[in-house]
């Protein structure tokens, strides 16, 4: 009796919760995204900030999102080279990675899979699901997902067995962004190597 009823405290109280981090390089459209996302899924009603007035990310922004079954914890790390070195310490912490590409700026895209490649290499990071997203695909002349993968299949051995997608976004309209989500969720639920922590729901 008492195992069926922590059963249903769990199932009507209990959420399991995900932290996610978002990463790629600066002016890649990563706070946008993290803002967009917090108006889709926010746990509490959120007004949000005009994305216009969106700065840069020196440091961390954080949004908790409540995504029905589970909660998403999303960490928007600054790109700028200075601080990517302090990316690997949110790496044993996280379940999953988005990494974002600005798939308007071709003339940075071997940087970025630069920076990709140094990022699957991290030992903290193996097994952890991995989704790509070619973002800001609103503007004109962008590059597109086979594009991209052109770049980054260079690396795709060291991927190894996690799970890891590419997926065409554009974080100012929100397109794409509904099946990306879901995607990360299902794979960080799945992902045995990395259990979730659980929260009552408040």
């Amino acid at each position: 009796m008492f195992t069926l009823f922590k059963g249903l405290w769990q199932y009507l109280f209990q959420k399991d919760e995900y932290f996610i981090l978002i990463i790629g390089l600066d002016n890649a459209g990563k706070s946008t995204l993290l803002e967009h996302i917090k108006r889709k899924y926010a746990i509490r009603e959120y007004q949000g900030i005009p994305f216009e007035k969106i700065a840069p990310t020196i440091g961390m922004n954080v949004g908790r999102i409540d995504m029905k079954t589970d909660i998403l914890v999303l960490w928007d790390l600054g790109g700028q080279t200075e601080l990517q070195s302090l990316w690997s310490k949110y790496f044993t912490d996280c379940h999953g990675v988005i990494y974002v590409v600005d798939s308007s700026d071709s003339a940075r895209l071997q940087e970025s899979y630069e920076c990709f490649e140094s990022l699957i290499s991290h030992k903290e990071l193996t097994n952890v699901p991995l989704l790509v997203l070619a973002n800001k695909q609103d503007k004109p002349n962008t590059l597109n997902a086979e594009n991209i993968k052109q770049t980054f299949n260079q690396c795709a051995t060291n991927l190894g067995k996690r799970d890891c997608t590419l997926h065409e976004v554009s974080a100012l309209s929100g397109n794409g962004l509904d099946e990306s989500m879901q995607w990360i969720l299902e794979c960080v639920k799945r992902n045995i190597y990395r259990p979730p922590k659980t929260k009552e729901i408040t």
